[in-house]
C-alpha cells in the first residue's frame, strides 16, 4: 500500500517538472524570438507597371535575397510564408544591352513595403537584371479549320463569319513576324440543314515563347439554306469575226445550270446570263470547234455552270 502511494507521489512529481520545464522552455523561447536579429529572407517577385512598350519574359528572375534587421517572430513567420514584393518595371534603366534594377531603385522599392519594425540592411545583388523585350504588335487574321457536309439541296449562304477575325499579336520582332494566320481547332459538321455557330480554341504555333495573343478562343458561325437548280437556254455570242464574215455555231443555244435560292431564281432571267465564244482563239488553225466562256452571270447564286464546253462553226462570207 506505502509503496503504491509512493510511486504515485513520484509520477505526479515528474509530471508537475515536466510542466514546469516546458513553460520555462517556452518562456525562453518567447523572449528570444522577441529580440532583434540579423539574417536573410527570401522575397517572391511580382513585377507591375510594366510599359506599353515592354513585354516581360520568360527567364524573368522570380526571387531577391535580402538582408534583414528584425525581431525573432518575423523572421519565423519568414520562414512559413514567404513575403511578396512589388517591383516597379517602370523604372528599369538600359544598360549594356540589358534592363536593370539599380540597386538603390531596390532599395527603395522595398523599403517602402517593409513594415516600421523591419530594417533593410543589404541585398543579395547590388542590381536586378530584367528580361524585358521590344514588344512589336501587328493584326493576324484568322482561319476556320473546317470541314461541312450538307444534306441535299443545302449550301453555305456567303462567306464564314470569324469573330473575331483579326486577333492582336504581341511579342519580339522574330517571333511575331512569322505569323501570317491563326488557325483555329479542327471542326467538322455533318448533315448541316439550319445555321450553325460554334466556339472553337485556336491554334498556336510552337517556338512563340514571347508572344501574347490577345484571343484564345473566336466563334464560326455560318448560315445555311436551301436551293434550287434551274436550266437556262442562252445563245452563244461570237466575237472577233473577220471582217465581211459572219459565223453559225451549232447549237446556237446552250444551257446554263443555276444553282440559288428559289425567290432568287424566280428573279433570273436570260439576259442576266451571256455566253461568247472568241473566234480569236483560232488564230488561224483550220478547226471547226469554238470554246465557250460564261461572260455574264447574275449576282447572289451559288454556283452557274455551262453545260457544254464548246460548239461547232461555220464560218460564211456576208
Amino acid at each position: 500500500m506505502f509503496k503504491k502511494l509512493l510511486h504515485g507521489l513520484n509520477q505526479r512529481k515528474v509530471k508537475v517538472f515536466s510542466l514546469f520545464l516546458l513553460c520555462s522552455f517556452l518562456a525562453w523561447f518567447l523572449s528570444n524570438l522577441s529580440e532583434s536579429y540579423e539574417s536573410r529572407a527570401d522575397f517572391t517577385i511580382n513585377y507591375r507597371n510594366l510599359p506599353d512598350t515592354l513585354l516581360l519574359g520568360k527567364n524573368s528572375e522570380n526571387t531577391l535575397e535580402a538582408k534583414l534587421r528584425t525581431s525573432g517572430f518575423q523572421f519565423l513567420y519568414f520562414n512559413f510564408f514567404k513575403k511578396r514584393i512589388d517591383l516597379d518595371v517602370s523604372q528599369v534603366t538600359y544598360q549594356n544591352g540589358k534592363y536593370v534594377l539599380t540597386e538603390a531603385v531596390l532599395k527603395k522599392q522595398i523599403e517602402q513595403q517593409l513594415s516600421q519594425n523591419i530594417s533593410l540592411m543589404d541585398l543579395g545583388q547590388n542590381q536586378l537584371n530584367v528580361d524585358l523585350y521590344q514588344v512589336v504588335s501587328k493584326e493576324v487574321p484568322v482561319k476556320a479549320d473546317l470541314i461541312l457536309q450538307f444534306q441535299p439541296n443545302y449550301i453555305l449562304d456567303g462567306a464564314l463569319e470569324i469573330t473575331p477575325s483579326l486577333v492582336v499579336v504581341k511579342g519580339p520582332g522574330n517571333e511575331v513576324d512569322t505569323l501570317k494566320s491563326i488557325v483555329t481547332g479542327p471542326i467538322q459538321l455533318a448533315n448541316l440543314s439550319a445555321d450553325f455557330s460554334r466556339e472553337v480554341p485556336l491554334v498556336f504555333p510552337k517556338g512563340l515563347d514571347n508572344t501574347i495573343f490577345s484571343n484564345g478562343r473566336v466563334k464560326v458561325s455560318g448560315k445555311v439554306v436551301r436551293f434550287s437548280e434551274k436550266v437556262f437556254e442562252v445563245p452563244v455570242q461570237v466575237v472577233n469575226l473577220p471582217e465581211g464574215y459572219q459565223v453559225k455555231t451549232f447549237p446556237n443555244v446552250v444551257t446554263v445550270l443555276c444553282k440559288a435560292t428559289v425567290d432568287r431564281l424566280k428573279e433570273l432571267s436570260l439576259n442576266d446570263f451571256g455566253v461568247t465564244a472568241d473566234y480569236g482563239q483560232l488564230n488561224g488553225a483550220d478547226k471547226n470547234i469554238l470554246f465557250l466562256k460564261l461572260s455574264k452571270s447574275p449576282e447572289n447564286v451559288y454556283d452557274v455552270k455551262l453545260q457544254e464546253p464548246s460548239v461547232n462553226f461555220v464560218l460564211e462570207q456576208e
